[in-house]
């Protein structure tokens, strides 16, 4: 039940803005937030951290806020909230001992070298500059009513841009530096 959960929000999280798009003039917009607002309580109900919790209830009252006080326009600043949330939470490890970079890095090598570290580091500054750079976008469309251009950006581009990254950066350590 816990990975049909994980699944279906992750499913449901990059299929959303398309969704929405399309199903906004159709009736979507309770369905979907209650979707989503559910979901997000399930996901808070079985992480293992309290960060994690906390993250999931954010966005669990933030659907809820839409519906309560019906807001359809809302539903345009779920991939802003998104981006903000993931520059939070690669951010703040910036300043931890050790950034989320590193962390997943040390689960392949745990006598990572100090050269490691200062990538590791560099990348989860990478990482944030493109969570800024998706959040401004996102907002931009979402303020523009461009709702055509918001779709096409929240639902594909950025998915793009994000694998992009991923690969690029794969292929840099696996080529380039040869890890």
């Amino acid at each position: 039940m816990k990975i049909i959960g994980q699944v279906f929000l992750v499913i449901l999280s990059i299929a959303y803005p398309l969704l929405w798009y399309y199903g906004r003039e159709h009736g979507a917009f309770f369905w979907l937030a209650a979707a989503m607002c559910a979901l997000w309580l399930i996901r808070a109900a079985i992480q293992k951290t309290r960060a994690q919790q906390a993250v999931s209830l954010l966005l669990a009252t933030f659907f809820g806020a839409v519906i309560l006080f019906r807001r359809p326009d809302s539903m345009y600043w779920y991939p802003v909230a998104v981006n903000l949330l993931m520059l939070a939470v690669f951010g703040a490890s910036l300043f931890a001992k050790q950034t989320l970079i590193e962390r997943l890095a040390r689960l392949q090598d745990p006598d990572l070298p100090p050269e490691g570290v200062r990538y590791t580091r560099r990348v989860t500054q990478i990482w944030c500059g493109f969570f800024i750079f998706n959040a401004a976008t996102s907002a931009l469309l979402a303020f523009s009513d461009r709702h055509d251009w918001w779709a096409l950006y929240t639902g594909i581009i950025s998915y793009v841009l994000m694998g992009t990254l991923f690969a690029g950066e794969w292929i840099y350590r696996k080529v380039v530096l040869k890890v």
